[in-house]
């Protein structure tokens, strides 16, 4: 297993080897539980990873909202955004309904380009055009090649300076 220097520009998920379906997530920097309910089987620990992919839409959203703000001198005390996550099958498109709440003293244009700048965020826009997605399998005894990292900072400064 790769050590967290290894991990400069990637994430790896591992099984804990706890539970059925319980794995931790390592960056550089951090690391945490992803599990499942245990009403499917899971032992309850965690975000399951559909939860993982809502906070990121959101916490994007809010950054991307907080940075443009802040460039702006905009009076801004706090965003929260609640996002709703939901699929009618595996076929059918994944459905987010984002609700934002903005504290401050902020006129009707401010929320408005608040709300329209939190439509760029890059995992917005990433979710909105789709992905290319490669799987492979490493070979023995290696550890999982690096991939080109996303810049994700550099993206949210360009959305929220649009």
């Amino acid at each position: 297993m790769p050590d967290a220097a290894d991990l400069s520009d990637s994430l790896l998920v591992a099984e804990t080897g706890l539970g059925r379906l319980q794995v931790t997530a390592r960056t550089q920097t951090s690391a945490f539980l992803i599990d499942e309910p245990k009403s499917v089987g899971g032992l309850g620990s965690g975000p399951n990873p559909y939860d993982l992919l809502a906070a990121a839409l959101g916490s994007c959203k809010a950054m991307t909202m907080r940075l443009y703000a802040e460039h702006k001198g905009w009076p801004l005390v706090r965003v929260q955004v609640l996002v709703r996550h939901q699929r009618a099958s595996l076929e059918a498109r994944d459905r987010f309904d984002c609700t934002v709440t903005l504290e401050g003293d902020l006129d009707v244009a401010q929320r408005a380009r608040l709300l329209e700048i939190a439509e760029h965020c890059p995992v917005h826009r990433t979710l909105d055009r789709g992905s290319d997605v490669q799987t492979r399998m490493a070979q023995a005894d290696t550890a999982p090649s690096s991939i080109d990292p996303s810049n994700h900072m550099v993206h949210m400064e360009e959305a929220s300076a649009a």
